[in-house]
């Protein structure tokens, strides 16, 4: 049985499909809504639109950014020789959060899984492999996380970039395995990439 209307459904379906959102919380963000100023909302919906129309990934790191290049890969004071690979921008967020990395990065934007049927052609792996054939670089740091997939994703980056001559480490396990990156702490973060190993 419908309680609300179906523009108040379609709504509440609408929210639900985001990751994360249950029945309670779409209901709850739905009915947030309608309460808003109707300028909030026209503002709100803009924004959505004007940010599925313009963000792209980077040129170079495939990041999330609105320019070409991303504002980590555009600084020149950044080292530009270090890249740490990561599976999403959250991760990337996260290492940003320490203050301490200098290097740069690249998103994979996910990680080898058989089980889902994600392969090394599924994930930006490809446009990695050509960043580290152009540009100089000494040192690739897989920071994938601590999970089955982050470790094949690691393994088979390894057994990827040894070859070419180029440094390749791993973060320290002072990130718990089973753990995302987005949720653990700075000061783990900072020990885990001090403590990095070579592959």
């Amino acid at each position: 049985m419908d309680y609300y209307s179906s523009h108040i459904n379609r709504l509440i379906e609408q929210f639900s499909r985001l990751p994360g959102i249950g029945a309670k919380s779409a209901q709850r963000l739905a009915f947030h809504i309608l309460n808003m100023p109707k300028e909030q909302v026209e503002t709100f919906a803009r924004t959505i639109s004007e940010a599925r129309d313009h963000v792209r990934y980077c040129r170079d790191c495939c990041t999330l950014t609105d320019q070409e290049l991303c504002p980590i890969c555009s600084n020149p004071s950044r080292d530009h020789q270090t890249i740490m690979v990561v599976e999403n921008t959250r991760d990337l967020a996260a290492y940003e959060k320490t203050g301490k990395y200098e290097g740069v990065y690249h998103v994979l934007h996910g990680a080898i899984s058989p089980m889902l049927g994600i392969g090394p052609d599924d994930i930006r792996l490809k446009e990695l492999m050509q960043r580290l054939s152009r540009d100089p670089v000494k040192e690739v740091i897989i920071a994938t996380n601590s999970s089955l997939e982050g470790e094949t994703t690691a393994m088979y980056l390894s057994r990827l970039i040894k070859p070419t001559g180029i440094r390749v480490s791993r973060i320290a396990s002072g990130v718990p395995v089973g753990g995302d990156l987005e949720y653990i702490d700075e000061v783990t973060l900072l020990r885990a990439l001090d403590g990095r190993t070579d592959l």
